[in-house]
């Protein structure tokens, strides 16, 4: 239990490393959160510093997600539970940071680790469908909210552990309240295209 515990926080703190605050202030010096959507993340980053940072961030927001669980699974001997809930602590960490007065980005980098490290395959499928959305559309965001819908899905019909389930529809549920204003610019056809102004 206190490795559970541990994890939990160890994930909470490594997720709260906010790589494109990081970035703006060592590139530019600029707080990443006053400029462009004002989101933390790899898709204002890639509005605000351009694409080589962008990937950077993309990257280590990626590995954030990855390095949570793996510590997770080292420090209790591979708990499901441990792993699924360091995963949603990295996540919160990234959305919500103690570091940076819980001002964070929307989560989908560091997402995108985690469900990948949880269930493979099935983040797998849901990210060919999400990619294949953002060429289409070039909007971020419906990418990463069907990436989200349909990875509990996919887990669902490969029979994913429950523990890898309920946390992946936590994220479901987290990831569409992070992106509630993206949702009414799509629903009024006003949403940022990437790689647009």
């Amino acid at each position: 239990m206190v490795m559970l515990f541990l994890s939990i926080i160890f994930a909470y703190l490594l997720g709260a490393i906010s790589s494109s605050y990081i970035a703006g202030k060592v590139a530019s010096g600029v707080d990443i959160r006053d400029h462009g959507s004002g989101n933390a993340g790899a898709t204002n980053t890639l509005r605000v510093l351009g694409p080589k940072l962008a990937l950077l961030v993309l990257v280590a927001d990626i590995v954030k997600g990855i390095l949570a669980i793996a510590f997770a699974h080292l420090a209790t001997n591979g708990s499901q539970w441990a792993m699924a809930l360091s995963g949603l602590a990295a996540i919160i960490g990234h959305n919500w940071p103690i570091y940076f007065n819980f001002r964070g980005g929307k989560g989908v980098a560091t997402t995108i680790g985690v469900l990948a490290t949880l269930s493979f395959p099935p983040a797998l499928y849901a990210g060919l469908v999400a990619i294949a959305l953002l060429l289409l559309t070039r909007y971020v965001s419906l990418a990463a909210l069907t990436f989200v819908t349909l990875t509990p899905i996919f887990q669902i019909a490969m029979h994913t552990p429950a523990p890898y389930i309920w946390v992946s529809v936590i994220i479901l549920l987290m990831t569409f309240w992070r992106h509630r204003t993206n949702i009414t610019r799509l629903r009024k056809g006003v949403e940022h295209r990437i790689f647009s102004r």
